[in-house]
């Protein structure tokens, strides 16, 4: 029999429809029942440590990693460690199940033990880094759910949240899921974060603390947190401060002045490049100033930054640099001298520019020109010139500045001397 033949004669495989879809059924079925089934395993292990021994269930953790697919059932592995069982839909924990005899809800109600169950939590992800991004994703979807919880297992969770971020295994952007109108309105979102700050404070500084709320976005979202009838910065400070949290009310009021002083210098620069009337500019500084709190020495530096950020230094040549500051310095000139009425803010001007000139080498020739220029036109006065000369310059091209300035400031002292000769 030939080749041909034999190919003739062979019967084709035959595809079974009805086989693949009872087989594809079957996988669904098992998919479905698997995290129950890893939750088993993941008893199953545990309950082979010590009782209450932390140091023999992270060995038992450990170990598990190799036997066990963390990889693919993370997310129900961190919902078996820190509320003892898998949620199903809607944040509810079958009471039928078994809980895990480690958690976050089950441990003692006391920092203490709180943050050594922590510890067990630090060891397993150091172990495994590839369960970090799961982790806080993980934590994240337990919080939208914490109405869900008993106010002890709310209060554990929080804690643990607090020292999460401590040693960085989450970062405070989890607490973004409470801004939910749902947790927002009952006051639970604020308990449950007033508790997590409480507990960072505990550990590390009001600096510390600030720098993860700016980086994870919540520092200008803290007046959400409370129900919309509270939403007062009045309201902010009273319960911060009754919590005993007034480093945390401290740093939100610079937070806030910050971000006020950020909006006037960037509507100043928008005002002074659309070449509006001096009155005008004038008006708005004075009003929003007065809404944000400032006083004339911080205005004074937000006014020369926003005249020096019209200046196109990028492409200028020196020479065009030079005429460009005396041109805009000359146009806004009665914009400084209405917020630079006492010698202290003219001081403060003085070292403003005095830094400004130091950092940027474009200006560094002409610092006494500028001076010059400012007290030709009333903005600065002789007497805080020389007391800048004296006593109040900056350490910062200190030698540089004094030199350039000697000719200038001789000049103003003898004015004075001449003035005292003809008063006696």
């Amino acid at each position: 029999m030939n080749s041909t033949q034999t190919q003739t004669n062979t019967p084709k495989p035959a595809l079974n429809g009805a086989r693949i879809k009872q087989r594809k059924g079957v996988q669904k079925a098992q998919a479905k029942h698997e995290p129950e089934i890893f939750r088993d395993q993941v008893l199953k292990l545990l309950e082979t440590a010590k009782p209450g021994n932390l140091e023999d269930i992270s060995l038992k953790l450990d170990a598990g990693g190799n036997t066990l697919e963390y990889r693919k059932y993370n997310d129900s592995l961190f919902e078996i460690l820190i509320t003892g069982g898998i949620l199903e839909p809607g944040g509810i924990i079958n009471d039928d199940a078994e809980r895990c005899p480690f958690s976050i809800f089950g441990c003692a109600d006391d920092n203490t033990s709180i943050k050594n169950a922590v510890d067990v939590f630090n060891k397993l992800i150091r172990r495994y880094k590839y369960l970090t991004r799961s982790f806080e994703e993980t934590l994240k979807n337990i919080l939208q759910y914490i109405n869900r919880w008993q106010p002890a297992e709310n209060h554990k969770l929080a804690v643990a949240t607090g020292y999460f971020v401590t040693i960085q295994l989450g970062s405070l952007s989890v607490l973004k899921v409470l801004f939910k109108d749902y947790l927002v309105k009952d006051g639970l979102s604020l308990e449950f974060a007033t508790t997590v700050f409480r507990t960072i404070l505990s550990v590390q500084t009001i600096e510390q603390l600030g720098k993860s709320l700016i980086n994870s976005g919540l520092d200008s979202k803290l007046i959400e947190l409370f129900p919309p009838n509270k939403r007062e910065d009045e309201c902010l400070v009273r319960h911060f401060e009754a919590e005993d949290m007034k480093p945390l009310v401290e740093f939100h009021q610079r937070n806030q002045k910050n971000s006020k002083k950020d909006e006037l210098a960037y509507k100043l620069k928008e005002m002074l490049q659309s070449e509006a009337g001096v009155a005008e500019v004038i008006a708005y500084v004075k009003q929003s100033s007065k809404d944000a709190g400032l006083v004339e020495s911080e205005i004074i530096q937000i006014i020369w930054v926003a005249i020096l950020s019209t200046l196109d230094l990028i492409n200028a040549r020196p020479d065009q640099v030079e005429a460009q500051t005396f041109r805009a310095l000359n146009e806004w000139s009665k914009l400084m001298e209405a917020f630079a009425t006492s010698p202290k803010t003219e001081i403060v001007l003085l070292q403003k520019a005095q830094l400004t000139c130091y950092e940027d080498a474009k200006f560094t020739k002409f610092f006494r020109q500028i001076v010059q220029l400012l007290y030709k036109n009333d903005v600065l006065s002789d007497n805080a010139i020389l007391y800048w000369a004296d006593k109040a310059h900056k350490p910062q091209g200190k030698t540089m500045f004094i030199k350039q300035m000697e000719p200038f400031v001789q000049w103003l002292k003898d004015n004075e001397d001449s003035s005292e000769e003809e008063e006696d």
